[in-house]
Formats: C-alpha cells, structure tokens, sequence
C-alpha cells in the first residue's frame, strides 16, 4: 500500500491516470454540451483548441509525451 505521494506528482512531472475531477458526470455534461449546437467540423476544431490550452496548462514535456503515448493506439508487440 502506498503511504507517501510520489514525488513526480507532487512536482508535476508524472502523468495522473486516477480519477482526479471533481463531478466528472458533470465535467462530461458541460463538455457535451459545449458541442451540442456545433458542426461535426466545428467540435473537432474546438477539441483541438481545448488539447492545446490544456497542453500549455500543464507544460510540462515529458508529462504531455507520456499522455500523447498513453491516448495513442495499441501497438503490438
């Protein structure tokens, strides 16, 4: 049983997989209906506006690969 928080998330430099919004069912109905009046073409433009605002939140390079490598496809071995 971890006792102590690691280090790397306290300073930021690892990337959180555990739940860690508040009222995400909330945050997933705001999100949703953010898009709801939108273009197909228009909400991807919007994901991709929200993608970078929240890579400049964060900031942090090696936090931001590992996310890109953990959303990105399967690869076999």
């Amino acid at each position: 049983m971890l006792t102590e928080t690691p280090r790397a998330l306290i300073d930021g430099t690892a990337l959180i997989r555990t739940p860690n919004i508040k009222d995400p069912d909330g945050f997933y109905e705001e999100l949703i209906e953010s898009q709801r009046d939108l273009t197909d073409e228009e909400a991807q433009n919007m994901n991709c506006r929200l993608i970078l605002l929240l890579a400049n939140h964060i900031g942090h390079r090696g936090v931001l690969r590992e996310a890109l490598q953990a959303a990105g496809p399967a690869r076999k071995a």
